[in-house]
């Protein structure tokens, strides 16, 4: 179970509030471009002021504003759509599957990468609509190749204990509203070359993964919150190939040394990263 810590200080040292001022590839005629600066600042003001809410008598607050935002709410679980509210940072427009139905993955250990069975989460993820998705009970996920998520799509592990590990773990591949909240995902391994469902009627030849944990290759308006990481082949999350409007927040970063790779680009394509 992913641990939600009541401490500001703690919080504001795990949110990456210097990487909007050192990742400056975007051009100006991007749609996407925010000033660093101004985003930073906005990101300040709002752990200030939910720390100075949380010492208020018989307040619910913990000091930090993500999670202020949906667990003084004691329905939350009848609300879950409200967390696509709260994100802030770059990546604070991402909606993730915020309007469309909750989807329940009942399913752990039958991992298709071709013809995903219903009830899976590889089935959730390459739904054409969005989703909301959630998982009956805590379960751990081993996949046998990489999981392909398309756009507008929440993978929300609150109320369970939820592993992706030991294995190929998650590809964000020119996909845009994603959110991941509260999952571990660990000890992931390269996965061979192969043939891999990207959607609800394409199945495509896919090269070798590297075994990263979350690689976002062109991906926009992304959130990964309260999640865990470690120990991975590869990187912990690589946000890459012009990747932008990222937020990474609360999350826990263990067991590596590279946790991160932001703004690589090869030949003449333009990295245009816009993360905090």
């Amino acid at each position: 179970m992913i641990s939600y810590s009541n401490n500001p200080f703690v919080y504001t040292l795990i949110f990456l509030l210097s990487i909007g001022n050192t990742i400056a590839f975007s051009s100006s005629s991007s749609p996407h471009t925010q000033d660093p600066n101004l985003v930073v600042d906005e990101v300040n003001r709002s752990v200030f002021n939910a720390s100075r809410r949380s010492l208020a008598y018989l307040s619910c607050r913990t000091g930090n504003p993500i999670d202020d935002c949906w667990r003084c709410d004691p329905n939350w679980e009848t609300n879950r759509q409200r967390l696509a509210d709260c994100a802030i940072g770059f990546g604070k427009h991402a909606i993730g599957g915020r309007g469309g139905r909750i989807y329940v993955v009942t399913d752990p250990a039958n991992d298709d990468p071709v013809s995903p069975r219903q009830g899976t989460l590889r089935h959730a993820v390459t739904q054409e609509e969005p989703l909301w998705i959630i998982f009956k009970r805590d379960m751990v996920i081993r996949l046998k190749k990489e999981l392909i998520i398309t756009s507008f799509k929440t993978i929300d592990g609150r109320g369970s204990s939820v592993h992706i590990t030991d294995g190929p773990c998650i590809k964000i591949h020119y996909a845009t509203n994603i959110i991941i909240h509260g999952i571990n995902i660990h000890d992931c391994k390269p996965g061979s070359a192969g043939m891999i469902r990207d959607g609800p009627r394409h199945t495509g030849w896919w090269i070798k993964s590297d075994g990263d944990a979350v690689a976002i290759f062109g991906g926009k308006h992304v959130w990964i919150d309260h999640c865990s990481f470690s120990n991975c082949d590869d990187g912990l999350i690589d946000a890459i190939h012009g990747s932008t409007a990222i937020t990474i927040s609360n999350n826990h970063m263990t067991h590596h040394d590279k946790v991160m790779l932001l703004g690589q680009h090869t030949g003449q394509e333009h990295a245009s990263h816009h993360c905090v």
